[in-house]
């Protein structure tokens, strides 16, 4: 069994897919960190190295090579489901997990989040809220073709795991 974890930056996915894997005894992938362990460098310095049309085609192929892996839970970026054929292609071999978290609880953890996001860098609290907001609005169409919709904005490990029951 595959867990696709989708949804926009700061929705939660890295902590709780962590917690989920170890709670179902399965093994868990941060496709953002096998990128970067991959080829030895960041997210921020991949895109303004090689751009996002290279970095959206290696994410992809990441993506695919967890076909191979069973028994694991797999944290996606916020874009990776609104590229290509990415979001069919989890629903296909996986179940989809979206983490649905308000607008308000995204601009309240980018705040207190002591990894400030390269795309956020520098923007007044205003820019932050209209990017995150417009943004969102633009993947939402991809995060709701998940299998699942989690409600994210005060997550219960348990709901989750409840709602996994018939899939895993």
């Amino acid at each position: 069994m595959r867990i696709y974890l989708i949804g926009y930056m700061y929705s939660g996915k890295t902590t709780i897919g962590h917690k989920l894997a170890q709670r179902l005894g399965y093994r868990w992938a941060d496709l953002d960190q096998v990128l970067e362990t991959t080829f030895h460098t960041t997210i921020p310095i991949f895109f303004k190295r090689y751009g996002e049309e290279a970095f959206r085609k290696i994410e992809q192929k990441l993506l695919h090579d967890t076909a191979q892996q069973d028994d694991i839970v797999i944290s996606t970026g916020g874009g990776t489901p609104c590229h290509f054929d990415n979001m069919q292609w989890i629903n296909h071999h996986g179940t989809s997990v979206y983490f649905d978290v308000s607008p308000e609880t995204l601009l309240r953890r980018a705040a207190q989040s002591k990894k400030v996001r390269p795309v956020l860098a520098g923007m007044t609290a205003d820019g932050r809220n209209e990017y995150i907001r417009q943004q969102l609005a633009a993947r939402m169409p991809y995060y709701q073709k998940a299998q699942i919709v989690f409600p994210a904005d005060d997550p219960d490990l348990d709901q989750l795991v409840q709602m996994l029951k018939p899939t895993v």
